[in-house]
């Protein structure tokens, strides 16, 4: 059940609501609107008053609406009208009109508009016009001349929603913690399907301004690249001429004017305002040109490896570092993957937003290295040879995703950990369509079963726990190909298999034979040691302890 405030001003505010409740709506949706609760038990009904005019019963509504309002003359409040629509699931049963009318009691009364027993309250009206929704209108000044208390009312109103849903046995949505992006109004709704946009220009813009920021590294580049997508920006300009914030617009939403229609950062999303891109943008000014760029798929892979590490050991300011750095990681990838899953990734990207929101301030400078690799990839999108570099980034990626939602799970973060789940949806799509060919092109050139029983045999010592698992995992003859290469390009195997084994537990791997691969791909990639390294690695991890293993999440990645 999804509550909304909505308030309104102006003399004529009470009217409007009314006369829009009782209309036909935008898309001649409201059918037979008729009140089902009010604060007496007489109002006049305009869908109930067969033999009247229904216009002049609006106005006779309206106006007893509005008595307490027009008693206070000059000293009436900015805001008049308090309009809250309340929908329930389309799962959901219809509710009949005295059960809606026993929600829309609870609502005011929670909001403090009607508390119960207050025969001086506001007045207020609740309409239904359809199955599932229903409006509740009321009037901002009491029947005695005060003003409600309704401080947080948002809140108070989303709280009592979540009790309903369980008392009237309703989809139960997870309750909010406020960190969530402000919704799109049913206005922009309408107005993008006038326009033929698939989504809202609210939405629209905050996924181009993320994306934007995502791939900046500096302040001028972050607002070339908005332009470049078509974003008109508006500065805010202080006193001393610095710029303290600044507003988006997309080509061709305008008013009714012809002006734009612009949107402050702030509320695009929290993070968007200028003083929060800006903390972003300084942790990710460019390396210096002596630094000799490795392979961005490798980085931003090994970057994100590290991400359950961190949510397991870190403070919570690093975890949200980490958080906001991997999605940037999935705004940008859409942009430089095959278009075939770009569509799951753009859903991907979307949905772990929402599990990226957090109340506490994030450590950006914790997570540049997977920020830089990112961008690398995005500024060189040629650079994807056969799909492998993204099918290792994403294998990755389920697994700190796995792992974002066990750490929301257990700080009870119930709609972050709900976009974590819904973000792993979309990435097991898009990787099953990434890595299915990758792994065939590999199985196809696996070695001789002379070779792979040797690899098998040392798999067998190195990790009986998971040798049967991996042995019969569909991957292994991608497993055994790689193991071949980098055996070819100077590698020991027994020795790059013990590294790509030390580096995480594989307990959570949905398919160990797959992760291996990963793994071996990227070491077989690097400069093979020198016979005398080699030998010294040996003797040095046959010296040492084996490496902590990180807490498992209580559910296996999918």
């Amino acid at each position: 059940m999804i509550p909304k405030i909505i308030l309104g001003n102006g003399p004529q505010a009470t009217r409007r609501t009314i006369g829009y409740l009782f209309g036909k709506g935008r898309a001649n949706e409201h059918v037979d609107p008729h009140l089902v609760a009010f604060w007496n038990g007489f109002a006049p009904d305009p869908g109930r008053s067969p033999h009247r005019d229904p216009k002049e019963v609006e106005a006779q509504l309206a106006a007893q609406l509005d008595q307490p309002v027009r008693m206070l003359g000059d000293k009436a409040p900015k805001y008049t009208v308090w309009h809250c629509p309340v929908r329930a699931a389309p799962e959901d049963p219809i509710l009949a009109d005295d059960q809606w009318a026993t929600i829309a009691r609870r609502i005011v009364a929670a909001a403090g508009i009607a508390p119960d027993r207050d025969e001086e309250a506001c007045r207020w009206v609740a309409v239904r016009h359809a199955d599932d929704p229903i409006h509740i209108a009321a009037t901002l000044v009491r029947q005695d001349g005060r003003r409600p208390q309704r401080d947080y009312d948002q809140r108070a109103v989303q709280r009592e929603a979540r009790q309903i849903e369980v008392d009237h046995g309703l989809r139960r949505l997870k309750p909010g913690d406020g960190t969530a992006a402000k919704r799109p109004t049913s206005k922009e709704h309408f107005k993008a399907k006038r326009l033929g946009q698939d989504a809202t220009s609210r939405a629209i813009l905050r996924l181009r301004v993320r994306r934007a920021m995502a791939a900046a590294s500096t302040e001028a580049e972050f607002f070339a690249l908005l332009e470049a997508t078509g974003v008109t920006v508006r500065l805010k300009v202080g006193p001393s001429g610095d710029a303290l914030g600044c507003n988006f617009a997309l080509p061709g939403d305008t008013n009714d004017k012809g002006e734009p229609v612009f949107y402050a950062g702030s509320t695009l999303a929290g993070d968007l305002s200028l003083p929060q891109i800006r903390k972003r943008l300084a942790t990710t000014t460019p390396e210096p040109a002596t630094v000799r760029p490795g392979n961005p798929w490798h980085q931003a892979t090994a970057a994100t490896e590290r991400i359950p590490n961190h949510l397991i050991r870190s403070s919570d300011q690093v975890v949200q570092g980490q958080l906001a750095a991997l999605g940037a990681a999935f705004d940008l990838l859409p942009l430089t993957a095959p278009t075939t899953v770009r569509a799951e990734l753009e859903r991907a990207a979307v949905a772990f937003e929402r599990a990226t929101r957090s109340r506490t301030a994030a450590d950006h400078a914790s997570a540049c290295v997977l920020r830089r690799s990112v961008q690398a990839i995005w500024k060189e999108p040629a650079r994807h040879g056969d799909g492998a570099g993204l099918a290792m980034l994403l294998d990755v990626g389920l697994t700190a995703v796995a792992y974002a939602m066990h750490w929301h799970r257990i700080r009870r973060h119930a709609q972050q950990q709900a976009a974590a789940e819904q973000t792993l949806i979309h990435l097991e799509a898009a990787y099953a369509q990434i890595a299915g060919p990758v792994l065939a092109g590999l199985a196809s050139r696996s070695p001789g079963q002379r070779i792979r029983r040797r690899y098998a045999h040392h798999l067998q010592q190195a990790v009986p726990e998971h040798a049967e698992r991996i042995l019969d995992d569909p991957a292994w003859d991608a497993l055994a190909t790689v193991l071949a290469e980098a055996e070819a390009a100077g590698h020991t195997p027994t020795a790059i298999l013990d590294r790509a084994l030390s580096w995480r537990t594989l307990d959570d791997a949905h398919s160990p034979a797959r992760a291996l691969t990963w793994r071996i791909r990227r070491l077989g990639e690097r400069h093979a040691p020198s016979p005398r390294a080699q030998a010294a690695n040996a003797h040095h991890a046959a010296g040492r302890p084996a490496a902590p293993r990180p807490q498992e999440p209580q559910t296996r990645r999918p």
